[in-house]
């Protein structure tokens, strides 16, 4: 797409005081090699790649440059490349995201980052009306490459408002993808493939594991759309650059774990959680294939139905309310698809149609390993 701008990017004209701006490249640490890092790093990581190579992409949101995010997800980015790339906004997120449409259609790649998840809800207009329908209103000839990083999900003792889980809600609404990865080397590679994808992404991040560690390959880079390009030139058309394999990342789901007897539906901050239920049924003579969806929106139907077919008995298991959850758009889908193979019902396993407890609460509330196991139990038994 070209744009034209009339600020220029950091470095080229910037009116930010020097002591604010980036820092030079040799003075960063090289993005190389396997290194184990906690879901959070990753996320950091997979930032400042998308940064480093694309000059277009900044971060915007609230807290996110002196503190580095409230789960200092965003820390060191701004003394890395400034306070114009990495920028401290108002408590406002309908602000927040609003002028993330407006960057994005000028010809920047703005990243935003939502506190909570339950915080996310003043910029619900812009996100549905505006961001979601910008594409389809212009016929295609406008696209607004914005990514919201919502913090998702429970798991860390706090209340309703920071521990819900409202990806449905977006899932819903034609337009956007709505991604989660579930471990650290997921979140490296999903978050610079949402950065270089021309669709707008929400971006959710299970908050509960942020600090689990993983394996994480920081090399080679995806590579970014139009990279090196500046805000305000024409780099390559986003349909032309966008990386193949980023993009997988964004469109399909993957098996984690190879089983014979029943197919069990995770994703986010419940693929661990089906990863430990696999463990225990195993000990008990029964072997669960799991499936971590990775992307809701679009569904990815095709590599859940291949393995039902296999297994002929599916479990979904997610941290929010069952009533209407995305466990029900996986149970109707399998059950249209695989009719002919299902030996049981679709079964769902996620939270109570109630608001988040109060912390002391929360692990009744959350579908721990026991509440899968008997799903899976009442799977086998028909």
């Amino acid at each position: 797409m070209t744009t034209t701008t009339d600020r220029p990017p950091t470095g080229a004209g910037s009116t930010i005081p020097a002591t604010s701006g980036p820092q030079s490249a040799d003075a960063a640490p090289a993005l190389t090699g396997v290194q184990r890092l906690t879901f959070a790093k990753a996320i950091t990581l997979g930032l400042r790649r998308a940064m480093l190579d694309d000059p277009r992409v900044l971060v915007m949101g609230e807290d996110v440059g002196r503190l580095g995010g409230v789960f200092r997800v965003t820390d060191g980015l701004q003394g890395e490349f400034g306070e114009d790339r990495v920028v401290d906004t108002p408590l406002a997120e309908s602000g927040i995201v609003g002028t993330a449409i407006g960057l994005a259609l000028r010809g920047y790649r703005p990243v935003c980052e939502i506190q909570f998840d339950g915080f996310v809800f003043p910029a619900f207009d812009q996100i549905t009306t505006q961001l979601a329908k910008m594409h389809y209103r212009s016929r295609g000839r406008l696209t607004v490459p914005v990514v919201i990083r919502i913090p998702y999900g429970g798991g860390i003792g706090a209340v309703e408002h920071h521990s819900e889980s409202p990806e449905v809600l977006f899932a819903h609404t034609a337009g956007l993808r709505v991604v989660t990865p579930s471990d650290p080397a997921q979140a490296y590679t999903m978050i610079q493939a949402a950065i270089a994808s021309p669709d707008p992404v929400l971006f959710f991040e299970p908050k509960g594991r942020y600090w689990d560690k993983g394996d994480v390959d920081l090399g080679p880079a995806l590579p970014s759309s139009g990279a090196h390009a500046e805000p305000g030139q024409s780099g390559p058309r986003d349909d032309e650059a966008r990386p193949a394999g980023a993009s997988g990342a964004l469109d399909t789901a993957r098996v984690v774990r190879a089983g014979t007897d029943l197919t069990l539906v995770a994703y986010g901050p419940t693929v661990a959680t089906a990863l430990k239920v696999a463990e225990a049924a195993a000990a008990e003579g029964t072997s669960i294939e799991v499936v971590d969806l990775r992307t809701l929106s679009p569904l990815d139907t095709p590599t859940v139905a291949a393995s039902v077919r296999r297994t002929g008995r599916c479990v979904v298991v997610h941290e929010a309310p069952v009533l209407y959850g995305s466990g029900a758009e996986v149970a109707a889908r399998i059950t249209e698809e695989c009719f002919y193979h299902l030996q049981a019902p679709v079964l769902r396993v996620g939270g109570f149609h109630a608001p988040y407890p109060v912390a002391k609460l929360e692990h009744e509330y959350l579908p721990g390993v026991d509440r899968v196991l008997d799903a899976v139990d009442r799977a086998m038994g028909y």
